[in-house]
Protein backbone atom coordinates (compact mmCIF):
# COMPACT_ATOMS: atom_id res chain seq x y z
CA UNK A 1 0.00 0.00 0.00
CA UNK A 2 1.21 3.67 -1.09
CA UNK A 3 1.12 6.94 1.63
CA UNK A 4 1.84 9.94 1.16
CA UNK A 5 3.08 11.96 4.45
CA UNK A 6 3.70 16.25 4.16
CA UNK A 7 6.46 17.49 6.01
CA UNK A 8 8.50 20.16 6.32
CA UNK A 9 12.44 21.34 5.21
CA UNK A 10 14.75 24.19 5.64
CA UNK A 11 17.41 25.20 3.08
CA UNK A 12 19.53 28.33 4.48
CA UNK A 13 16.71 30.22 5.16
CA UNK A 14 14.39 29.01 3.38
CA UNK A 15 11.50 26.80 4.32
CA UNK A 16 9.61 24.73 1.60
CA UNK A 17 7.43 21.52 2.11
CA UNK A 18 8.30 18.28 1.20
CA UNK A 19 6.77 14.84 0.85
CA UNK A 20 7.68 11.30 2.39
CA UNK A 21 6.52 8.60 0.12
CA UNK A 22 6.19 4.82 1.66
CA UNK A 23 5.44 2.47 0.10
CA UNK A 24 4.82 -1.08 1.27
CA UNK A 25 4.66 -4.10 -0.92
CA UNK A 26 5.03 -7.89 -0.69
CA UNK A 27 8.56 -9.76 -1.64
CA UNK A 28 12.00 -9.74 -0.24
CA UNK A 29 11.88 -8.00 3.26
CA UNK A 30 13.80 -4.76 3.54
CA UNK A 31 13.81 -1.14 4.17
CA UNK A 32 15.25 1.20 1.64
CA UNK A 33 15.58 5.17 1.77
CA UNK A 34 16.11 7.33 -1.32
CA UNK A 35 16.24 11.16 -1.86
CA UNK A 36 19.60 12.61 -1.60
CA UNK A 37 19.98 11.68 1.96
CA UNK A 38 22.57 13.20 4.44
CA UNK A 39 23.77 10.60 7.30
CA UNK A 40 21.61 11.59 9.55
CA UNK A 41 18.48 11.33 7.25
CA UNK A 42 19.77 7.95 6.58
CA UNK A 43 20.00 6.64 10.03
CA UNK A 44 16.46 7.20 10.33
CA UNK A 45 15.67 3.73 9.49
CA UNK A 46 17.04 2.27 12.20
CA UNK A 47 15.56 5.02 14.35
CA UNK A 48 12.19 4.62 13.11
CA UNK A 49 12.26 0.68 13.41
CA UNK A 50 12.94 0.34 17.18
CA UNK A 51 10.85 3.34 18.22
CA UNK A 52 7.57 1.43 16.39
CA UNK A 53 8.78 -1.79 18.46
CA UNK A 54 8.72 0.29 21.45
CA UNK A 55 5.89 1.49 20.47
CA UNK A 56 3.93 -1.98 20.58
CA UNK A 57 3.52 -1.38 16.68
CA UNK A 58 4.71 -5.07 14.97
CA UNK A 59 6.15 -4.53 11.26
CA UNK A 60 5.26 -7.63 9.01
CA UNK A 61 8.24 -8.97 7.52
CA UNK A 62 7.37 -7.20 4.29
CA UNK A 63 9.64 -4.67 1.52
CA UNK A 64 9.56 -1.38 2.79
CA UNK A 65 10.62 1.72 0.56
CA UNK A 66 10.65 5.41 1.29
CA UNK A 67 11.04 8.49 -0.73
CA UNK A 68 12.20 12.08 0.32
CA UNK A 69 10.74 14.59 -1.99
CA UNK A 70 12.11 17.12 -3.92
CA UNK A 71 14.33 14.52 -4.65
CA UNK A 72 16.98 17.13 -6.44
CA UNK A 73 17.56 19.06 -2.53
CA UNK A 74 19.66 17.40 -0.43
CA UNK A 75 17.92 16.46 3.42
CA UNK A 76 19.74 16.98 6.43
CA UNK A 77 18.74 16.17 10.15
CA UNK A 78 16.38 14.18 12.20
CA UNK A 79 13.36 16.01 11.58
CA UNK A 80 11.51 13.44 9.11
CA UNK A 81 11.95 10.77 11.89
CA UNK A 82 8.24 11.25 12.73
CA UNK A 83 6.78 11.24 9.01
CA UNK A 84 8.39 8.41 8.00
CA UNK A 85 7.02 6.33 10.95
CA UNK A 86 3.26 7.95 10.37
CA UNK A 87 4.02 7.06 6.71
CA UNK A 88 4.87 3.27 7.09
CA UNK A 89 1.51 3.07 9.55
CA UNK A 90 -0.35 4.04 6.83
CA UNK A 91 0.63 2.02 4.63
CA UNK A 92 0.04 -0.61 6.95
CA UNK A 93 -3.22 -0.07 7.46
CA UNK A 94 -2.68 1.11 11.08
CA UNK A 95 -3.90 4.88 10.62
CA UNK A 96 -6.48 5.62 8.20
CA UNK A 97 -5.35 7.79 5.02
CA UNK A 98 -8.15 10.53 6.13
CA UNK A 99 -6.23 10.72 9.64
CA UNK A 100 -3.23 12.37 7.95
CA UNK A 101 -4.87 14.65 5.06
CA UNK A 102 -4.12 18.55 5.61
CA UNK A 103 -1.50 17.58 8.00
CA UNK A 104 2.10 18.58 8.00
CA UNK A 105 4.43 16.02 10.13
CA UNK A 106 7.89 16.84 11.54
CA UNK A 107 9.41 15.66 14.62
CA UNK A 108 12.46 13.57 15.73
CA UNK A 109 12.36 10.23 17.49
CA UNK A 110 14.27 8.40 20.47
CA UNK A 111 14.77 4.65 20.58
CA UNK A 112 12.14 4.65 23.32
CA UNK A 113 9.53 6.68 20.99
CA UNK A 114 9.79 9.90 22.19
CA UNK A 115 9.31 13.00 19.80
CA UNK A 116 12.47 15.43 20.31
CA UNK A 117 12.70 18.70 19.52
CA UNK A 118 14.13 19.99 15.85
CA UNK A 119 15.28 23.43 14.64
CA UNK A 120 13.05 25.55 12.00
CA UNK A 121 9.09 24.61 12.94
CA UNK A 122 8.96 28.32 13.20
CA UNK A 123 9.41 28.99 8.94
CA UNK A 124 8.10 25.77 8.72
CA UNK A 125 4.81 26.47 9.88
CA UNK A 126 4.78 30.09 7.99
CA UNK A 127 5.07 28.06 5.02
CA UNK A 128 2.39 25.52 6.03
CA UNK A 129 0.00 28.28 6.24
CA UNK A 130 0.65 29.60 3.09
CA UNK A 131 0.52 26.66 1.76
CA UNK A 132 -3.12 26.34 3.25
CA UNK A 133 -2.34 23.76 5.52
CA UNK A 134 -4.62 23.40 8.14
CA UNK A 135 -2.81 21.02 11.36
CA UNK A 136 0.67 21.10 11.99
CA UNK A 137 2.03 17.84 14.60
CA UNK A 138 5.60 19.13 15.79
CA UNK A 139 7.12 18.01 18.91
CA UNK A 140 5.77 19.50 22.33
CA UNK A 141 9.05 21.10 22.33
CA UNK A 142 8.28 23.42 19.43
CA UNK A 143 4.94 24.11 20.28
CA UNK A 144 5.60 27.65 21.29
CA UNK A 145 7.33 28.46 18.42
CA UNK A 146 4.42 26.61 16.19
CA UNK A 147 1.73 28.84 17.78
CA UNK A 148 3.10 31.93 16.64
CA UNK A 149 1.41 31.66 13.44
CA UNK A 150 -2.18 32.22 13.70
CA UNK A 151 -4.51 30.29 11.71
CA UNK A 152 -2.62 26.37 11.71
CA UNK A 153 -3.98 24.25 14.20
CA UNK A 154 -0.56 23.40 16.18
CA UNK A 155 -0.70 19.72 18.10
CA UNK A 156 2.53 19.31 19.91
CA UNK A 157 3.08 15.24 21.04
CA UNK A 158 5.70 13.86 22.84
CA UNK A 159 5.69 10.31 21.77
CA UNK A 160 5.19 8.67 18.83
CA UNK A 161 2.48 6.26 20.70
CA UNK A 162 0.60 10.07 21.46
CA UNK A 163 0.84 10.92 17.94
CA UNK A 164 -0.50 6.90 16.52
CA UNK A 165 -3.86 7.54 18.84
CA UNK A 166 -3.99 10.88 17.59
CA UNK A 167 -4.25 9.87 14.04
CA UNK A 168 -6.49 7.24 14.73
CA UNK A 169 -9.17 9.27 16.47
CA UNK A 170 -11.81 10.56 14.38
CA UNK A 171 -11.82 14.18 13.41
CA UNK A 172 -14.30 15.51 15.82
CA UNK A 173 -12.78 13.77 18.91
CA UNK A 174 -9.07 15.13 17.91
CA UNK A 175 -9.56 18.64 19.85
CA UNK A 176 -10.37 16.35 23.01
CA UNK A 177 -7.34 13.73 23.01
CA UNK A 178 -4.72 17.09 22.28
CA UNK A 179 -6.15 20.00 22.15
CA UNK A 180 -4.67 22.54 19.73
CA UNK A 181 -1.79 25.17 20.58
CA UNK A 182 -2.84 28.71 20.76
CA UNK A 183 -0.97 31.85 20.31
CA UNK A 184 -0.86 32.41 24.69
CA UNK A 185 1.61 30.04 25.36
CA UNK A 186 4.06 31.17 22.88
CA UNK A 187 5.73 32.79 26.35
CA UNK A 188 5.97 36.30 27.90
CA UNK A 189 7.36 39.09 26.10
CA UNK A 190 10.52 40.64 26.63
CA UNK A 191 10.77 43.82 28.44
CA UNK A 192 13.21 46.39 28.13
CA UNK A 193 16.56 45.27 30.66
CA UNK A 194 16.32 47.77 33.28
CA UNK A 195 19.84 47.17 34.38
CA UNK A 196 21.10 49.44 31.70
CA UNK A 197 20.82 53.04 31.08
CA UNK A 198 22.27 56.18 29.39
CA UNK A 199 21.70 57.98 32.69
CA UNK A 200 24.60 55.91 34.13
CA UNK A 201 27.17 57.57 31.87
CA UNK A 202 28.61 60.54 33.14
CA UNK A 203 30.85 62.65 30.48
CA UNK A 204 31.05 61.67 26.52
CA UNK A 205 28.60 64.12 25.19
CA UNK A 206 29.70 63.89 21.80
CA UNK A 207 29.80 60.06 21.33
CA UNK A 208 26.20 59.75 23.35
CA UNK A 209 24.82 62.06 20.49
CA UNK A 210 26.92 60.42 17.80
CA UNK A 211 25.47 57.42 18.57
CA UNK A 212 21.85 59.04 18.79
CA UNK A 213 22.22 59.60 15.12
CA UNK A 214 23.51 56.36 14.31
CA UNK A 215 20.46 54.63 16.01
CA UNK A 216 18.06 57.48 14.53
CA UNK A 217 19.62 56.56 11.02
CA UNK A 218 20.23 52.72 11.66
CA UNK A 219 24.21 54.40 10.81
CA UNK A 220 27.27 51.90 11.24
CA UNK A 221 29.57 53.79 13.90
CA UNK A 222 32.87 53.46 14.79
CA UNK A 223 34.32 54.47 18.64
CA UNK A 224 37.59 55.19 18.73
CA UNK A 225 39.49 56.40 22.32
CA UNK A 226 41.69 54.57 25.16
CA UNK A 227 41.06 51.83 27.57
CA UNK A 228 38.33 52.90 30.00
CA UNK A 229 36.85 55.77 28.52
CA UNK A 230 33.39 54.04 28.46
CA UNK A 231 33.02 52.60 24.70
CA UNK A 232 31.71 49.32 25.89
CA UNK A 233 29.56 50.52 28.76
CA UNK A 234 27.90 52.86 25.43
CA UNK A 235 27.58 50.42 23.08
CA UNK A 236 26.03 48.24 25.62
CA UNK A 237 23.02 50.80 25.84
CA UNK A 238 22.62 51.06 21.85
CA UNK A 239 19.84 48.85 22.85
CA UNK A 240 17.77 50.81 24.94
CA UNK A 241 17.55 53.95 22.88
CA UNK A 242 16.42 51.36 19.32
CA UNK A 243 12.47 51.08 18.54
CA UNK A 244 10.87 47.90 19.15
CA UNK A 245 11.38 45.33 16.50
CA UNK A 246 7.43 45.51 14.28
CA UNK A 247 5.79 41.81 14.40
CA UNK A 248 6.94 41.45 11.04
CA UNK A 249 10.47 42.10 11.57
CA UNK A 250 10.05 40.07 14.77
CA UNK A 251 8.54 36.89 12.94
CA UNK A 252 11.71 37.41 10.32
CA UNK A 253 14.57 37.56 12.88
CA UNK A 254 12.49 34.64 14.87
CA UNK A 255 13.26 32.84 12.09
CA UNK A 256 16.52 32.75 12.05
CA UNK A 257 16.69 32.24 15.45
CA UNK A 258 14.55 28.70 15.07
CA UNK A 259 16.78 27.79 11.83
CA UNK A 260 19.83 27.98 14.30
CA UNK A 261 18.24 26.20 16.92
CA UNK A 262 18.77 28.93 19.49
CA UNK A 263 15.28 30.11 20.47
CA UNK A 264 14.81 30.00 24.08
CA UNK A 265 12.09 27.42 25.48
CA UNK A 266 10.55 29.54 27.11
CA UNK A 267 9.83 32.31 24.41
CA UNK A 268 9.17 31.72 20.49
CA UNK A 269 9.03 35.20 19.70
CA UNK A 270 12.06 37.28 19.62
CA UNK A 271 10.69 40.82 20.52
CA UNK A 272 13.85 42.79 21.49
CA UNK A 273 16.22 43.98 18.91
CA UNK A 274 19.20 41.52 18.65
CA UNK A 275 22.46 42.18 20.11
CA UNK A 276 25.76 40.26 19.64
CA UNK A 277 29.16 41.11 20.75
CA UNK A 278 31.04 38.01 19.27
CA UNK A 279 34.88 37.51 21.21
CA UNK A 280 37.78 39.21 18.56
CA UNK A 281 38.88 35.33 18.40
CA UNK A 282 35.55 34.33 16.56
CA UNK A 283 36.34 32.32 13.81
CA UNK A 284 35.60 33.43 10.21
CA UNK A 285 32.95 30.31 9.60
CA UNK A 286 31.40 31.55 13.08
CA UNK A 287 30.88 34.92 11.97
CA UNK A 288 29.59 34.44 8.03
CA UNK A 289 27.69 31.22 9.06
CA UNK A 290 28.09 28.02 7.13
CA UNK A 291 29.21 24.15 8.38
CA UNK A 292 28.65 21.02 7.14
CA UNK A 293 25.13 21.96 7.86
CA UNK A 294 24.53 25.59 6.94
CA UNK A 295 23.61 27.64 9.60
CA UNK A 296 23.13 31.70 9.86
CA UNK A 297 26.35 33.01 11.47
CA UNK A 298 26.75 35.86 14.19
CA UNK A 299 26.26 38.62 11.35
CA UNK A 300 22.90 36.64 10.62
CA UNK A 301 21.46 36.40 14.23
CA UNK A 302 22.44 40.29 14.62
CA UNK A 303 19.78 40.62 11.80
CA UNK A 304 17.74 43.90 12.62
CA UNK A 305 19.90 44.52 15.67
CA UNK A 306 23.21 45.78 16.76
CA UNK A 307 26.75 43.94 15.90
CA UNK A 308 28.98 45.15 18.20
CA UNK A 309 32.75 44.13 17.84
CA UNK A 310 34.80 45.84 20.37
CA UNK A 311 38.59 46.13 20.05
CA UNK A 312 37.79 45.15 16.10
CA UNK A 313 41.60 45.43 14.89
CA UNK A 314 42.21 42.72 17.59
CA UNK A 315 39.71 40.27 14.75
CA UNK A 316 41.74 38.46 12.53
CA UNK A 317 41.86 40.18 8.91
CA UNK A 318 39.86 38.01 7.05
CA UNK A 319 37.19 37.98 9.87
CA UNK A 320 37.08 41.81 9.27
CA UNK A 321 36.81 41.36 5.51
CA UNK A 322 34.05 39.25 5.57
CA UNK A 323 31.79 42.27 6.70
CA UNK A 324 32.39 43.81 3.62
CA UNK A 325 29.16 42.08 1.54
CA UNK A 326 26.91 42.57 4.43
CA UNK A 327 27.28 46.12 5.33
CA UNK A 328 27.01 46.95 2.12
CA UNK A 329 24.06 44.22 0.46
CA UNK A 330 22.62 43.29 3.64
CA UNK A 331 22.70 39.73 3.06
CA UNK A 332 25.87 37.26 3.36
CA UNK A 333 26.18 34.67 0.23
CA UNK A 334 27.25 30.91 1.27
CA UNK A 335 28.65 28.41 -0.92
CA UNK A 336 28.55 24.73 -0.39
CA UNK A 337 28.95 22.31 -3.10
CA UNK A 338 25.64 21.14 -3.07
CA UNK A 339 23.96 24.50 -2.93
CA UNK A 340 24.37 28.03 -2.22
CA UNK A 341 22.99 30.17 0.73
CA UNK A 342 21.99 33.16 1.30
CA UNK A 343 21.53 34.91 4.84
CA UNK A 344 19.70 37.93 5.89
CA UNK A 345 22.84 39.87 7.52
CA UNK A 346 21.10 43.71 7.85
CA UNK A 347 22.59 44.57 11.02
CA UNK A 348 23.51 48.22 12.79
CA UNK A 349 27.59 48.07 13.17
CA UNK A 350 28.79 49.18 16.22
CA UNK A 351 32.91 49.14 17.02
CA UNK A 352 35.21 49.99 19.20
CA UNK A 353 38.80 50.21 19.34
CA UNK A 354 42.09 51.88 21.07
CA UNK A 355 43.58 54.43 18.51
CA UNK A 356 46.99 52.13 19.08
CA UNK A 357 48.40 49.36 20.99
CA UNK A 358 48.67 51.11 23.90
CA UNK A 359 45.64 52.99 23.33
CA UNK A 360 47.24 56.57 24.13
CA UNK A 361 48.10 57.71 20.77
CA UNK A 362 48.53 60.08 20.11
CA UNK A 363 49.74 61.52 23.49
CA UNK A 364 53.50 61.05 23.05
CA UNK A 365 53.86 61.47 26.89
CA UNK A 366 51.80 58.43 27.37
CA UNK A 367 51.90 55.82 24.07
CA UNK A 368 54.79 53.67 23.82
CA UNK A 369 54.06 52.29 20.65
CA UNK A 370 56.36 53.08 17.82
CA UNK A 371 54.97 54.72 14.58
CA UNK A 372 55.70 51.83 12.63
CA UNK A 373 53.72 49.81 15.60
CA UNK A 374 50.65 51.98 15.29
CA UNK A 375 51.03 52.16 11.37
CA UNK A 376 50.87 48.04 11.54
CA UNK A 377 47.66 48.05 14.23
CA UNK A 378 45.67 50.59 12.13
CA UNK A 379 45.94 48.88 8.90
CA UNK A 380 44.11 45.71 10.61
CA UNK A 381 41.03 47.64 9.28
CA UNK A 382 41.09 48.32 5.52
CA UNK A 383 39.92 51.41 3.54
CA UNK A 384 36.69 49.45 2.32
CA UNK A 385 35.97 48.52 5.65
CA UNK A 386 36.62 52.39 7.11
CA UNK A 387 34.48 53.78 3.98
CA UNK A 388 31.22 51.57 5.09
CA UNK A 389 31.00 52.99 8.39
CA UNK A 390 28.94 56.06 8.80
CA UNK A 391 30.12 58.07 11.57
CA UNK A 392 33.46 57.52 13.49
CA UNK A 393 33.91 59.30 16.90
CA UNK A 394 36.65 59.74 19.33
CA UNK A 395 35.84 58.77 23.13
CA UNK A 396 38.44 60.41 24.97
CA UNK A 397 39.43 59.97 28.44
CA UNK A 398 36.96 60.68 30.99
CA UNK A 399 38.32 63.31 33.57
CA UNK A 400 38.16 62.14 37.34
CA UNK A 401 35.03 65.42 37.93
CA UNK A 402 33.41 64.09 35.72
CA UNK A 403 33.20 60.57 37.37
CA UNK A 404 32.52 62.02 40.71
CA UNK A 405 30.12 64.38 39.82
CA UNK A 406 25.99 63.86 40.97
CA UNK A 407 25.28 64.60 37.65
CA UNK A 408 21.56 64.64 35.75
CA UNK A 409 22.26 62.69 32.93
CA UNK A 410 20.00 62.35 30.11
CA UNK A 411 17.98 59.19 29.99
CA UNK A 412 17.67 56.21 27.45
CA UNK A 413 13.96 57.18 27.39
CA UNK A 414 14.49 60.44 26.49
CA UNK A 415 17.12 59.79 23.40
CA UNK A 416 14.70 56.82 22.38
CA UNK A 417 11.79 59.29 21.76
CA UNK A 418 14.21 61.00 19.20
CA UNK A 419 15.54 58.24 17.79
CA UNK A 420 11.74 57.28 16.79
CA UNK A 421 10.30 60.30 16.08
CA UNK A 422 12.89 60.60 13.52
CA UNK A 423 12.61 56.98 11.98
CA UNK A 424 9.06 57.89 11.74
CA UNK A 425 9.92 60.68 9.30
CA UNK A 426 11.92 58.20 7.74
CA UNK A 427 9.27 56.07 7.42
CA UNK A 428 6.58 58.87 5.90
CA UNK A 429 9.24 59.81 3.18
CA UNK A 430 10.27 56.38 2.05
CA UNK A 431 6.87 55.02 2.49
CA UNK A 432 6.04 52.78 -0.96
CA UNK A 433 9.63 52.67 -2.04
CA UNK A 434 11.28 49.62 0.04
CA UNK A 435 13.48 52.03 2.02
CA UNK A 436 12.91 51.95 5.94
CA UNK A 437 16.28 54.67 7.15
CA UNK A 438 18.27 56.96 5.78
CA UNK A 439 21.67 54.90 5.16
CA UNK A 440 20.01 52.63 3.37
CA UNK A 441 19.24 55.15 0.02
CA UNK A 442 20.87 54.17 -3.08
CA UNK A 443 23.64 56.48 -4.37
CA UNK A 444 20.96 57.12 -7.72
CA UNK A 445 18.40 57.81 -4.87
CA UNK A 446 19.85 60.15 -2.82
CA UNK A 447 19.42 63.65 -5.18
CA UNK A 448 15.25 62.89 -4.99
CA UNK A 449 15.31 62.48 -0.96
CA UNK A 450 18.33 64.33 0.41
CA UNK A 451 17.71 67.48 -1.86
CA UNK A 452 21.07 70.27 -1.18
CA UNK A 453 20.41 74.34 -1.54
CA UNK A 454 23.08 75.84 -3.37
CA UNK A 455 24.92 77.16 -0.30
CA UNK A 456 24.51 73.13 0.79
CA UNK A 457 25.84 71.51 -2.66
CA UNK A 458 28.92 74.18 -2.21
CA UNK A 459 29.92 73.38 1.09
CA UNK A 460 29.81 69.83 0.23
CA UNK A 461 32.25 70.18 -2.82
CA UNK A 462 34.68 72.20 -0.31
CA UNK A 463 34.64 69.32 1.86
CA UNK A 464 35.10 66.62 -0.58
CA UNK A 465 37.93 68.19 -2.21
CA UNK A 466 39.56 69.08 0.90
CA UNK A 467 39.16 65.58 2.83
CA UNK A 468 40.21 63.64 -0.14
CA UNK A 469 36.69 61.79 0.22
CA UNK A 470 35.69 58.54 -1.97
CA UNK A 471 32.66 58.60 -3.56
CA UNK A 472 30.83 56.39 -0.92
CA UNK A 473 32.42 58.51 1.66
CA UNK A 474 30.39 61.89 -0.14
CA UNK A 475 26.88 60.25 -0.11
CA UNK A 476 27.89 58.62 3.51
CA UNK A 477 27.73 62.47 4.37
CA UNK A 478 25.21 63.50 2.61
CA UNK A 479 22.92 60.60 4.47
CA UNK A 480 24.02 61.06 7.78
CA UNK A 481 23.43 64.91 7.08
CA UNK A 482 19.79 63.60 6.18
CA UNK A 483 19.64 62.19 9.70
CA UNK A 484 20.47 65.08 11.96
CA UNK A 485 17.89 67.55 10.29
CA UNK A 486 15.31 64.86 11.01
CA UNK A 487 16.83 64.55 14.70
CA UNK A 488 16.29 68.47 14.49
CA UNK A 489 12.26 68.02 12.78
CA UNK A 490 14.12 70.12 9.70
CA UNK A 491 12.53 68.93 5.85
CA UNK A 492 15.62 70.49 4.27
CA UNK A 493 19.55 69.63 5.22
CA UNK A 494 21.24 72.33 6.30
CA UNK A 495 24.81 73.72 6.51
CA UNK A 496 25.04 72.92 10.28
CA UNK A 497 23.65 69.30 9.53
CA UNK A 498 26.30 68.81 6.80
CA UNK A 499 29.13 70.08 9.60
CA UNK A 500 28.19 67.77 12.02
CA UNK A 501 28.15 64.77 9.11
CA UNK A 502 31.73 65.93 8.22
CA UNK A 503 32.69 66.07 11.28
CA UNK A 504 31.76 61.98 11.56
CA UNK A 505 34.34 60.87 8.86
CA UNK A 506 37.50 58.66 9.56
CA UNK A 507 39.54 61.48 7.31
CA UNK A 508 38.86 64.64 10.07
CA UNK A 509 40.48 62.20 12.97
CA UNK A 510 44.15 61.96 11.78
CA UNK A 511 44.65 58.33 12.45
CA UNK A 512 44.86 56.90 9.71
CA UNK A 513 46.70 60.15 7.68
Amino acid sequence: MYSRVITGAVSGIESMLAAVEVDASKGMPGFEMVGQLSGEVREAKERVRVALKNASVAIPPMRLTVSISPAEMRKEGASYDLPIAVGILVSLGLIPEEGIQGTLIVGELGLDGEVRAVRGVLPIVQKAKQEHIRRCIVPTANVREGAVIDGVEIIGVNSLSETIGYLQEVEARKPQRIAPATQTQIGDLDLPDADVDFSEINGQETVKRAVEVAAAGFHHILMIGPPGSGKTMIAKRIPTILPDLSMDESLEVSTIYSVAGQLDDNKALITRRPFLDPHHTISEQALAGGGRIPRPGVVSLAHRGVLFMDELPEFRRNAIEILRQPLEDKRIHIARTYGNFVYPADFMLVAAMNPCPCGFFPDRNRCTCSEAEVRKYLSRISGPILDRIDVVTEAPRVDIRQLSADMANEGSADIRNRVVEARERQRRRYRGTGYRFNAELRAGDIRAYCKLGTTEQGMMEEIFTMMNLSARAYHKIIKVARTIADLDGKEDIGTEHISEAACYRINDKGYWN
